[in-house]
C-alpha cells in the first residue's frame, strides 16, 4: 500500500452541493437595522431558534457602527435559544471555527453541530442528534478566550451556538442578560505562516503509515526531537524519533501541528491529520 507524503501543506477538496458551503466568514454586516427593531433580519442562510414571545430573544443588533448577532435574555432566567448557520459541507476533521464574544451578564454559551435545525425548538432543551464541540461560560466581567477550536469530522452539517443559563440581571428574579457574537470563521486549518519556518540546511520529510499508527521520518540524520501540538495549540506529544519512527497511536482523530528538529539546527513546521 502506498503512503502518503506531506511536505508542509495539505490540499483539501470538497463537492459542494445543494447550496452547501465550504467555508463561513459571516460578520453580519449586511443584516438591515431599523426603527422599530427588526428582530427577523438574520442574513447570508443564519436561521434562529426562539419562542413567538420573544422573536428578540435572537437578532442582528448594531453598535459604535459594527453589527453583530445578539442573545438576549428577555428577561427569563430560562431563555434557551438557538443560532444556526447555513448548510456546510459535512465537516471532515480538518476544519476550524472561531468568533469573536462580548458577554453583557453571565450566561452559557455552546458550539455544537446538529443534522437537523428543525430538531431544535426553543426552551425544551437539545435533541440527541446534538453534538456539542465547546462549552464556554461568561460572567458579567469575564469573557473566556475563544481560541480556533477544531470541528470534528461529522455527518451533521449545520454549526449551532447556543445561548443558556443567562444569570439573575436587573430587576429581582430577572435576567436581562446579552451575548453578542460576531467574526463567525470556519475555514480549513490554517497553514503556519512562512515566516514561522527556519529555513533548513537538510531537507526533512515525513508520512503516515497506512495503519494511521506512526510517523516516518525521511532525513539524512537522526532527528532531535519532534513536538506534535493540537489544532488549538495544546502540545500532545513529543519525542525523539526511533529509528525514524514516532508512535502516534495515543493521538485521536483530527487535525495536528508539528515541529522536527534536526540535529543540524533545522526546524521543520508542518501539519498532518490523524484518521
Amino acid at each position: 500500500m502506498r503512503l502518503q507524503l506531506l511536505l508542509g501543506t495539505l490540499v483539501f477538496s470538497a463537492a459542494t452541493t445543494n447550496a452547501q458551503i465550504a467555508t463561513i466568514d459571516e460578520t453580519f454586516e449586511s443584516a438591515v437595522i431599523s426603527t422599530p427593531a427588526n428582530y427577523n433580519n438574520l442574513v447570508n442562510g443564519w436561521t434562529k431558534k426562539v419562542t413567538v414571545s420573544a422573536p428578540h430573544s435572537v437578532y442582528v443588533d448594531q453598535a459604535n457602527g459594527n453589527k453583530y448577532a445578539q442573545f438576549y435574555a428577555a428577561g427569563s432566567t430560562s431563555t434557551d435559544v438557538f443560532l444556526v448557520s447555513p448548510q456546510i459541507v459535512a465537516p471532515d476533521g480538518s476544519q476550524q471555527i472561531t468568533f469573536t464574544a462580548t458577554p453583557t451578564g453571565g450566561a452559557t454559551l455552546e458550539v455544537a453541530l446538529v443534522d437537523n435545525p428543525e430538531s431544535l425548538v426553543a426552551n425544551t432543551g437539545v435533541p440527541t442528534s446534538y453534538q456539542i464541540i465547546q462549552t464556554y461560560t461568561f460572567s458579567s466581567s469575564s469573557t473566556p478566550t475563544i481560541t480556533p477550536v477544531t470541528v470534528p469530522a461529522s455527518t451533521k452539517q449545520y454549526i449551532v451556538f447556543r445561548f443558556r443559563n443567562p444569570q439573575l440581571m436587573g430587576p429581582p428574579g430577572v435576567s436581562h442578560a446579552a451575548l453578542s457574537i460576531d467574526n463567525v470563521k470556519y475555514n480549513t486549518a490554517a497553514v503556519l505562516a512562512a515566516n514561522d519556518v527556519k529555513k533548513p540546511t537538510e531537507q526533512i520529510k515525513f508520512v503516515i503509515n497506512p495503519e494511521n499508527t506512526e510517523l516516518q521520518f525521511i532525513s539524512k540524520s537522526e532527528l532531535k526531537n519532534v513536538h506534535i501540538y493540537s489544532a488549538g495549540g495544546a502540545k500532545v506529544a513529543e519525542g525523539k524519533p526511533k529509528n525514524q519512527q514516532l508512535d502516534i497511536r495515543i493521538l485521536q482523530t483530527g487535525v495536528y501541528f508539528i515541529v522536527i528538529e534536526g540535529n543540524e539546527g533545522t526546524v521543520v513546521k508542518s501539519k498532518f491529520i490523524k484518521k
